[in-house]
């Protein structure tokens, strides 16, 4: 089972329900934090020799010996990630790069070759019977999605993975929510809740992956979450209190179900929830 836990917007509590849901199965589970501008659930966790690879993607390389100056690969690079000017060499841009590989094939003088650029790192460790994966993207680094790819590719397919997705609905996203078997929205009863809530139902719709929600906070705002939902058969898989312990427990860098027992139930609930969808 491949499990994203995902959010239409920041700051929603999507690492706090993905770190306690994993910390309430019942055996190993892989931990996937996917959110690599921002990588967190390791704050909680608190990992055993965490292990780290650094991540390259390809990119091109000048022969400035062979270059005519033509402008082949300039006029080819449909993201600007090579420009030629005048007589000087072309002029690289890694960090727009997207890796197709184009300006290779189209120089006439083969000046161009295949080159490394690092976008980040991709670490592992454990923590109890949990697998913690995580990918930190470095900074000045744009390219997230080649990074998620690669964190992905170090799943275990014979262990449950949960996904921590970066929030919103951008290329990220859809980089971590792809090929994944259910999806939990976090969102909070408030207006700005409910307007990211709606963007990310209908991306997941778009992509055809099955959803609940988890309202996080409840009581700060209004019942309009809960409406939307209702209205759109939603499944609102639980709801967590807004209890100012949570928000303590949190700052400290703990886990809700250890801090506070008495919330392990919800969240060995929600795992029922899901696990029966």
């Amino acid at each position: 089972m491949k499990l994203a836990v995902a959010s239409g917007k920041g700051g929603t509590g999507k690492t706090t329900v993905a770190v306690n849901l994993a910390a309430v199965f019942d055996g190993p589970v892989q931990l996937v934090d996917c959110d690599v501008e921002a990588p967190n659930a390791g704050l909680f966790l608190k990992p055993e020799a965490l292990t780290e690879e650094i991540i390259t993607t390809p990119v091109p390389g000048i022969i400035e010996s062979l270059c005519t100056r033509c402008g082949e690969c300039s006029r080819f690079c449909g993201f600007s990630a090579i420009a030629c000017v005048g007589s000087t060499p072309p002029l690289l841009f890694p960090q727009m790069c997207h890796s197709c590989g184009g300006c290779v094939k189209v120089c006439p003088e083969d000046a161009i070759f295949v080159d490394k650029h690092r976008i980040g790192t991709v670490g592992v460790g454990r923590a109890g019977s949990i697998t913690l994966i995580q990918g930190t993207l470095d900074v000045g680094s744009t390219m997230a999605p080649p990074l998620i790819s690669r964190v992905k590719e170090r799943i275990d397919p014979g262990l449950p993975a949960i996904l921590d997705a970066p929030p919103g609905t951008s290329c990220p996203v859809m980089a971590t929510l792809k090929g994944v078997d259910y999806a939990i929205l976090v969102t909070e009863p408030t207006p700005f809740g409910l307007h990211d809530l709606h963007l990310a139902v209908e991306t997941l719709r778009e992509l055809g992956t099955s959803f609940g929600v988890v309202v996080n906070r409840l009581g700060i705002g209004d019942h309009r979450v809960h409406r939307y939902c209702e209205e759109q058969n939603i499944p609102v898989l639980l709801q967590i209190p807004d209890d100012r312990r949570i928000a303590e427990a949190c700052s400290r860098g703990e886990l809700i179900v250890k801090a506070l027992p008495e919330y392990r139930g919800l969240f060995q609930e929600l795992l029922r929830e899901v696990r029966n969808r």
